[in-house]
């Protein structure tokens, strides 16, 4: 990595205009997806209940599943989480019988079945609270977005935060985008890890501009491209090697987590990809389209006491 980061000098911005057709083709598939399919929420925001029990043997999976719909419950979700022993069932509404009775009835029947069987943990959501949840879910990104930018335009300059709004608004859309498109469960879990890609996403970003605008200061020769250039190139090998390494920790949550965070793994090493692939990208080129220069990152002169008068 140390002989990448010397010796790289690679033409990212030649590529912009692909970049910025393959990010609008993405954007766009995205978000006619989430307008024609919607998400597939769970039931932190659609409502209903959830049901942790443990067997005293490895619990068949199959078994339980026809158990429910033999008791009429309807949509069942139905996984091992932590041990082979362990379950977890998430029953939306049903409209035979209250919401706040159903992980009752839910362990009755199974307990009917099978004597081992331990309640660990019951617990009901409301579509009301679902509901609030969903607002309030939204409300997080958009006010972690503002106070982004608010942030980037003190450190740096506006135009450098436009970049980093922009590239944080890319990611974020076309990982909604991937979930809609494959119709994964969308839950609380998911939406954490969404906000964990704005802030991996942001760290990126901010080390990129960071050159940028040393380079700025130090380099007196170069256009506004070249510069921008040189940048991408000495901060790629760090950028490759958090990215490798980040990734290498999630592909292992991915495979060996357990079903109960699959879609928050799964989130995330989308997240990461898109995230630095914007941060190359997505955010310098936005800087570079608003006209981003030398001017713009040079500190305002101080002007000498006592400069106004004339020496005698």
């Amino acid at each position: 990595m140390q002989i990448l980061n010397q010796n790289t000098k690679i033409n990212f911005l030649k590529l912009r205009k692909i970049a910025m057709v393959f990010s609008a083709l993405l954007i766009i598939a995205s978000i006619s997806s989430l307008v024609m399919r919607g998400l597939n929420f769970g039931l932190d925001f659609t409502g209903g209940t959830s049901v942790e029990i443990q067997y005293g043997q490895t619990a068949d999976l199959s078994s339980i599943r026809q158990q429910l719909s033999d008791g009429n419950f309807k949509g069942a979700v139905v996984q091992n989480f932590g041990t082979s022993q362990d379950v977890k069932i998430r029953i939306p509404d049903q409209d035979f019988m209250p919401g706040d009775q159903v992980g009752v009835a839910v362990i009755d029947l199974l307990k009917s079945n099978d004597a081992s069987v331990v309640e660990k943990y019951k617990g009901y959501v409301g579509p009301v609270v679902g509901e609030e949840l969903k607002e309030q879910g939204v409300l997080a990104m958009i006010v972690a977005l503002i106070c982004i930018m608010i942030y980037v335009a003190l450190r740096f300059e506006w135009k450098f935060s436009l970049g980093s709004v922009a590239a944080l608004a890319h990611d974020v859309i076309i990982t909604l985008g991937f979930f809609s498109i494959t119709q994964m469960e969308f839950d609380l879990t998911v939406l954490a890890a969404l906000l964990a890609v704005i802030g991996y996403s942001l760290n990126d970003t901010i080390v990129v501009f960071d050159r940028i605008r040393e380079n700025f200061l130090k380099m007196r020769k170069g256009t506004s491209e070249d510069i921008i250039n040189n940048s991408l190139n000495q901060t790629l090998a760090r950028t490759l090697m958090t990215s490798i390494t980040t990734l290498l920790v999630l592909l292992a949550l991915f495979f060996f987590g357990g079903e109960t965070i699959h879609a928050f793994a799964t989130a995330l090493i989308v997240g990461v990809f898109i995230g630095t692939y914007s941060s190359i990208y997505v955010a310098s080129i936005v800087a570079l389209a608003l006209g981003v220069k030398k001017e713009d990152l040079m500190p305002p002169e101080v002007e000498k006491e006592g400069a106004e008068f004339d020496l005698p």
